[in-house]
């Protein structure tokens, strides 16, 4: 019985681990497209407009 449940908590981390795995790739890929689309373009960030206030700014590298 206890390798039963060494199992099933052992499946649930290496799940938890491939999803965040996968969120991490995820981020990763965009931020290079974004950064190569700004190289090609020649910008220098990406604008959000902010939608309380209607400004414009700079995209940060957390969002």
């Amino acid at each position: 019985m206890p390798q039963i449940i060494f199992f099933i908590i052992a499946a649930g981390g290496i799940w938890l681990l491939y999803r965040r795995f996968v969120r991490d790739a995820q981020r990763l890929a965009e931020k290079s497209r974004r950064a190569e689309s700004e190289r090609r373009t020649g910008a220098i960030g990406t604008l959000v407009k902010d939608p309380k206030t209607g400004e414009y700014r700079v995209k940060r590298d957390d969002e």
